[in-house]
């Protein structure tokens, strides 16, 4: 009895140590965070650890701001020669190009070739000219990629490439698989507008909120979400305004302007890289087209705020008439 007493007296002191821990700091040009339920403090710091570990890695190897990133290597040197790049930038490189011929070029890495030359918090944007020569340059078809040698090529001088539209997805696909590696059951990993949730809240639903795209600190909408993947791309994030025109990050590649149709785009899939190449792609595609591409892949969803602020879900989310 006394054993009994004692073991019961071990398992109810284990389990008051159990709780929600988290951890958040800024890389990959924005605020990322991983949140876990564990049962010991010092073990839960070391997973979150490792979490943001991955996540400055992959900021050092894919930023194009990081002169000696593997990224800003291939943006040197893939105009002259073939760039032999890591299996991790290629399968990446690989998935984005899948992403482009899906969408039939409204996600295109190779944006960047106009991309670079605006800048949001000095107010500058390509004049006309800068325009036409750089969106001259946007091609995903001209990214060039031989899996053989696990190499780069532009088949263009002046093209650049940015993963801004899928590598935080992928950082937040990498933190969760620390998690799964650790046994966390019960957790979250966050880059940005890029969230993906483990399992549920201890046995209720999380609950995730998208943002209105232009008002401060209010929510449009509220998702009760488990095991899944959601990403938000929106026009509020980077932009500045000119004669009553927004300008901002997310571009047209067959423009190289700023796409107008919608204000923000929320995809739901089973995994952030995923989810976050289609926010992405559905907000250039604009309303019609995006929900059609939508429909035609399995376990995604969307909504989507227009231009003129009103609300299209694909139809697993439509609410009742």
């Amino acid at each position: 009895m006394k054993y009994l007493l004692i073991s019961f007296l071990f398992f109810v002191h284990c389990s008051a140590q159990a709780a929600w821990h988290s951890r958040y700091e800024s890389t990959m040009g924005t605020r990322v965070g991983v949140e876990l339920w564990h049962d010991d403090e010092v073990q839960a710091e070391r997973i979150m650890a490792e979490v943001m570990e991955e996540m400055t890695r992959i900021n050092q190897t894919m930023s194009p701001y990081i002169e000696s990133s593997e990224l800003s290597e291939v943006n040197r040197q893939a105009a002259d020669n073939p760039v032999t790049v890591s299996l991790e930038l290629f399968a990446l490189l690989s998935k984005a190009q899948r992403f482009s011929v899906l969408s039939e070029g409204a996600f295109d890495i190779s944006f960047a070739s106009v991309g670079y030359q605006y800048d949001y918090r000095a107010q500058q944007r390509p004049d006309k000219d800068a325009l036409a020569a750089g969106a001259y340059r946007i091609d995903y078809r001209q990214v060039q990629l031989d899996p053989e040698l696990q190499t780069v090529k532009f088949g263009r001088q002046g093209m650049r490439i940015d993963l801004g539209g899928i590598a935080k997805g992928h950082a937040v696909d990498l933190g969760i698989a620390v998690l799964q590696k650790h046994g966390v059951k019960h957790g979250l990993v966050n880059a940005g507008g890029d969230t993906r949730l483990l399992g549920d809240r201890r046995g209720r639903p999380w609950v995730v909120g998208v943002k209105d795209p232009r008002v401060e600190d209010k929510q449009a909408v509220l998702l009760p979400l488990v095991n899944e993947a959601i990403s938000t791309s929106g026009d509020y994030e980077r932009y500045f305004e000119e004669d009553g025109v927004r300008y901002h990050h997310i571009l047209n590649p067959m423009t190289g302007d700023s796409a107008r149709e919608v204000q923000s785009v929320t995809v739901l899939a089973p995994d952030s890289t995923t989810a976050d190449a289609l926010s992405t792609t559905v907000f250039v595609l604009g309303v019609e087209r995006g929900l059609a591409l939508v429909e035609s892949m399995a376990n995604v969803e969307a909504i989507i705020i227009d231009n003129q602020r009103k609300m299209h879900y694909s139809s697993d989310l439509a609410p009742p008439e």
